[in-house]
């Protein structure tokens, strides 16, 4: 059997978490068996889709002509819609609308957390709701004494030097503000935004932030994912302050790598990211001023393994076991494929609990 991955708009998302997890869906499928393909082959039982683009619906209404299930992945609301580029706030109850629209195409939606999950439910989206993380490769994003060298060799970092990264959209709602203030705060530590947005699209107080940033802040771009690993890895404190999340794949990407992360204090993280256990946590400048410094003078306890081992429990391996789960409850498994796949095909309904609506 094989499973469509829609592919049209792709690359408009290439360089975002939902191009990402794109990415991250063909490899698990491929880790369980089941081949991904771009193509409507007379052997796909289902199509995903993870847009939210016009061609999205006609994508999910040309599956249905055709007998196909459609997952449909949730990976925006309207909340991290806000506070994104231009004009944005202005039309997020319709976007509200127009992804609800979309939603209900699909014969179920897969959303990466419970709390996502919770906000589709709270929009009236009748299909059934599952939450499952979007995971991380933990082959790929793994702690290395040389990755490490390769990064602070490439930006001049000497031994002694402090090093704060964040990656995203130079957009409000990742924290971009708060970040460049932050480097303000600290001048004696080098601080580096990894991600790009034309600057045209984003409104004039996000242009300013950039162009009067402080001497102590960098911001190299887009970088592709080789790069951004040598990055984690080189680094002393991820910093990822971002108002909304669906997930934040990046704080995965950063806890594979084994560096301490700081995050914003918000509802997303509640159940998998706890404050002083797989990461520290702050609500305000002046808290994350505050517990950038204690992390890097070691002040606050080191929760690196910890961290580890919540971005393994997620790998791609352990994801796509859960989704094999969920296509098994919604009947999109072919019976050639529970037949080579014993454990599956013997588990009965009682033993789905992994993949219950609301699990991650």
């Amino acid at each position: 059997m094989s499973i469509t991955l829609y592919s049209g708009c792709l690359s408009l998302v290439r360089k975002s978490g939902v191009g990402q997890a794109i990415l991250h869906q063909r490899d698990m499928l491929e880790r369980i068996g089941i081949e991904a393909t771009n193509k409507w082959t007379e052997t796909s039982s289902a199509v995903h889709i993870n847009t939210v683009f016009p061609d999205s619906p006609v994508a999910a209404w040309f599956a249905r002509l055709r007998h196909r299930k459609v997952v449909y992945y949730g990976h925006s609301t309207m909340e991290d819609f806000r506070n994104s580029f231009k004009g944005s706030n202005l039309f997020a109850p319709l976007f509200k609308r127009w992804i609800i629209h979309c939603y209900e195409l699909g014969d179920l939606v897969i959303t990466p957390t419970p709390y996502s999950k919770r906000v589709l439910e709270s929009y009236g989206v009748k299909r059934p709701i599952y939450a499952l993380s979007n995971g991380v490769d933990t082959d790929f994003f793994a702690p290395s004494l040389e990755r490490r060298t390769a990064f602070r060799n490439k930006y001049g970092l000497s031994p002694a030097e402090k090093a704060v990264i964040s990656v995203g959209h130079y957009i409000e709602r990742k924290g971009l503000l708060d970040f460049v203030e932050l480097a303000r705060a600290l001048p004696q530590v080098r601080f580096f935004w990894f991600g790009y947005t034309n600057l045209n699209l984003v409104p004039k107080r996000i242009r300013t932030a950039i162009q009067n940033a402080p001497k102590n802040l960098s911001f190299p771009g887009y970088v592709e994912r080789e790069e951004l690993r040598d990055a984690y890895c080189g680094c002393d404190l991820f910093a990822f302050l971002s108002n909304e999340e669906t997930e934040g794949i990046v704080v995965l990407e950063a806890l594979a790598c084994g560096i301490p992360a700081l995050v914003r204090d918000i509802p997303v993280y509640n159940g998998w990211l706890a404050d002083g256990q797989s990461v520290h946590k702050a609500s305000s400048l002046a808290g994350f001023a505050e517990k950038t410094a204690a992390i890097l003078t070691g002040a606050l306890p080191d929760l690196t393994a910890s961290g580890l081992r919540v971005a393994r429990e997620r790998s791609l391996d352990a994801v796509g076991e859960k989704l094999a789960r969920i296509y098994q409850k919604e009947n999109i498994l072919s019976a050639v494929y529970l037949q080579e796949n014993s454990s599956l095909a013997a588990a009965d309904t009682m033993n789905t609990s992994t993949c219950k609506e609301g699990s991650t």
